[in-house]
C-alpha cells in the first residue's frame, strides 16, 4: 500500500508541477508584450536624455532612460505598460520634458535590451532598485513623482506605497491584475493559478502621497470603475479625472496632458514658470 500511496503522491506532484510551469508560461504570454531591441534615446531624437544600464543585486542588467529636469521641477519616475518598450514612450518623455520635467523611465527584464525575465517581483525590486539609483543622483524624494502606465500602474503603487514619494500619477490602474484575467478570461481559473497578481487595491491602502488618477471612460481592457475603486482606496488627496469616449491609450487626445500638467503646477507651486515653444503642447 505504501508504494501505491508514494506512486499516487508522485503522479499529483507531477502533475503540479506540469500545471505550475505551464501557467507561467502562459501567464508570461497573456501579460508581456516586450519589444525586446535596444534603442538609444539618440535613435528616437531625444537628444537630452541618457541611456543608464543598471545592474540589479541578482546581476540582471535593467535598461533606464534619464531626463533631467529644469531647475525646481519634480522627476517623474515612470513604469510603461505590458507591450513595446522605452522607445514606444519616446513622445511622451519628449512632452514632458519639454515643460521642464525631469523623467526616469525604467525598462523591464526581457524588455529593450534588458536582461532576464519579466516577473512582477522582478519589477517590483528594480523599481526600487532604481529609485535608491535616483535618490544617489542627487533628486530628493520631495521631487520624485512616481508615474504608472496601465500594468506599470501596479508597480507605481507597490513602490510609492513602500518608499517616500511626492506624488503618484496612476494612467489606466486596475484593482489587480487577477480581476482583470477574471474579466477578460472567465474560462480560466486565474485567481486559482496566476503567480503574477499586482494586487493594487491592497497597497493604495498604504499611499499617503497625494495622486492624480487619469482614465478613458470607454477604456475595453481596464474598465475605468476599477480606477474609481483604487481612488477611494487610496489615503491621501486623490484627483480621478476620466474623459468620455476615450478610450485604453488615447486620453491624450482629451485632454489629459492638461491635467497633468496642471496636477503637477498645484503639487510643485513653487516651480517657476516657464516659456514654452510648440513642441511642448
Amino acid at each position: 500500500m505504501l508504494i501505491v500511496a508514494l506512486k499516487g503522491f508522485a503522479l499529483i506532484a507531477g502533475l503540479a508541477l506540469v500545471v505550475h510551469f505551464g501557467t507561467q508560461t502562459l501567464q508570461q504570454r497573456l501579460l508581456y508584450f516586450p519589444d525586446t531591441r535596444r534603442t538609444t534615446p539618440e535613435e528616437v531624437d531625444l537628444p537630452d536624455v541618457q541611456e543608464r544600464e543598471l545592474v540589479m543585486r541578482d546581476g540582471t542588467r535593467v535598461i533606464t532612460w534619464w531626463g533631467q529636469a529644469k531647475q525646481g521641477r519634480p522627476t517623474l519616475l515612470y513604469f510603461h505598460g505590458n507591450g513595446g518598450s522605452l522607445t514606444t514612450r519616446s513622445e511622451r518623455i519628449r512632452k514632458y520634458m519639454a515643460h521642464g520635467y525631469g523623467i526616469v523611465m525604467m525598462t523591464y527584464r526581457g524588455f529593450g535590451g534588458s536582461t532576464g525575465v519579466p516577473s512582477e517581483r522582478a519589477n517590483v525590486s528594480d523599481a526600487k532598485e532604481v529609485y535608491e539609483a535616483l535618490r544617489a543622483s542627487g533628486i530628493p524624494a520631495s521631487m520624485i513623482v512616481v508615474y504608472g502606465e496601465s500594468l506599470g500602474t501596479g508597480v507605481a503603487i507597490q513602490l510609492a506605497a513602500e518608499k517616500e514619494v511626492a506624488g503618484l500619477i496612476l494612467d489606466a490602474p486596475y484593482t489587480s491584475i487577477v480581476d482583470l484575467a477574471a474579466l477578460h478570461y472567465p474560462q480560466l481559473p486565474a485567481r486559482w493559478l496566476m503567480t503574477d497578481r499586482y494586487e493594487s487595491l491592497g497597497a493604495a491602502g498604504r499611499v499617503a502621497a497625494p495622486a492624480l488618477i487619469v482614465h478613458g471612460e470607454a477604456d475595453d481592457i481596464i474598465p475605468v470603475e476599477m480606477s474609481r475603486r483604487v481612488a477611494a482606496a487610496l489615503k491621501g488627496p486623490v484627483q480621478l479625472a476620466t474623459f468620455p469616449g476615450a478610450g485604453h491609450s488615447d486620453h491624450y487626445m482629451f485632454g489629459s496632458y492638461d491635467v497633468i500638467y496642471a496636477w503637477l503646477a498645484r503639487q510643485f507651486p513653487t516651480q517657476p514658470a516657464m516659456r514654452m515653444g510648440p513642441a511642448a503642447e
